[in-house]
């Protein structure tokens, strides 16, 4: 009985002392394990009379059930202390500044391409894609520019083989187009894109920019609706009461051909240093598609005609959010096109 006592009195102790949820666990295993010190106490009843044994046993399951029930008051206890200072370690000052996410930004030129695809899907024109690396047929026979022709000399060309080649101008999308219609009229749609030309860059040139062409061919289209449509997409991108203007110029691809100037929207056409004094801005070129073209295309000239047009979408960037430096658009310096949250 003196061990018993002994036993408990140490048990009890052990539990209470226990410091940490680690601590306890010992204790458990120490008190309460099939080697523990409790269940050694068992081996003591062999040299008790055997009258007695029955009260002994009795007495070590209850001290098992006190102790076991020491040891789930005390985790209680280590377990609620444990989380209290679990919380006032991991605490978080909600009233500290937060951290800014970074993000990114719509490219200032993807910005100008997307305003206009919405602008023509409006009048019913599709956007067409084509490949960036090009077949020489597409990109020159196709539009009036057959081998040796004098005026390939206008655009120095990337050549990766006699036959192939990086794209000069997305007119090779429309080339794709007219073959794919098969004569079937009428056709509406804009090839925006990248090309390449060989160029010295510099703050206004540049070996690669992105175009948006546009073709239209049907019955009975004049050049008053070539310019209709340069107008109001005029006024779409660069606002109200923009007025276009006409001057003949050479693509060999359309017949007659234009150079096409917009009003300054800068001056509303008075004359400032943007325009030279002039009053306008030259943005784009185009035309009576050549009949030629649509006769390779499989399209009769004498029952059909067309416009088209290109426009270089750095050039419509440039005029409208004030950049004055091309190679801005390909350094992917990420303090110019943070300049461009505004617009997003």
């Amino acid at each position: 009985m003196d061990t018993f006592d002994s036993v408990k009195e140490e048990a009890v102790k052990a539990v209470e002392e226990a410091k940490d949820l680690s601590g306890l666990q010992e204790a458990r295993i120490t008190w309460l394990g099939k080697k523990g010190k409790i269940q050694g106490l068992m081996a003591e009843m062999k040299n008790l009379p055997k009258e007695e044994k029955p009260a002994f046993g009795q007495k070590v399951n209850g001290l098992k059930k006190t102790v076991s029930e020491l040891i789930e008051e005390r985790q209680k206890v280590l377990q609620a202390e444990a989380l209290k200072q679990r919380l006032q370690s991991e605490k978080i000052d909600i009233t500290l500044d937060g951290e800014k996410m970074e993000r990114g930004t719509i490219h200032p030129l993807i910005m100008i391409q997307q305003e206009l695809e919405d602008l023509f899907i409006g009048m019913g024109y599709k956007v067409a894609e084509g490949p960036e690396v090009e077949q020489d047929y597409y990109n020159f026979e196709l539009a009036n520019l057959p081998k040796d022709h004098p005026a390939r000399d206008m655009q120095d060309t990337f050549y990766i083989d006699p036959s192939t080649l990086l794209r000069t101008h997305t007119t090779a999308i429309q080339m794709r187009e007219l073959e794919k219609a098969h004569g079937q009229l009428p056709i509406k749609l804009i090839c925006p894109g990248k090309v390449y030309r060989r160029d010295d860059d510099d703050a206004t040139h540049s070996h690669q920019f992105m175009q948006c062409e546009g073709l239209v061919v049907g019955e009975h289209i004049t050049l008053a609706d070539l310019k209709g449509t340069l107008e109001f997409m005029a006024n779409a991108m660069f606002g109200e009461g923009r007025k276009v203007r006409f001057r003949p110029s050479y693509f060999p691809f359309t017949e007659p051909s234009v150079e096409v100037d917009v009003s300054c929207p800068f001056c509303n056409g008075k004359g400032c240093s943007v325009c030279k004094g002039s009053g306008w801005i030259e943005i784009l070129g185009a035309g009576m598609v050549h009949p030629h073209v649509l006769e390779m295309n499989g399209f009769d000239p004498k029952k059909c005609s067309g416009f088209a047009f290109g426009v270089g979408l750095e050039r419509v960037a440039m005029l409208k959010y004030g950049i004055d430096d091309i190679r801005n658009f390909y350094t992917d310096d990420i303090r110019f096109l943070k300049n461009f949250d505004r617009f997003d």
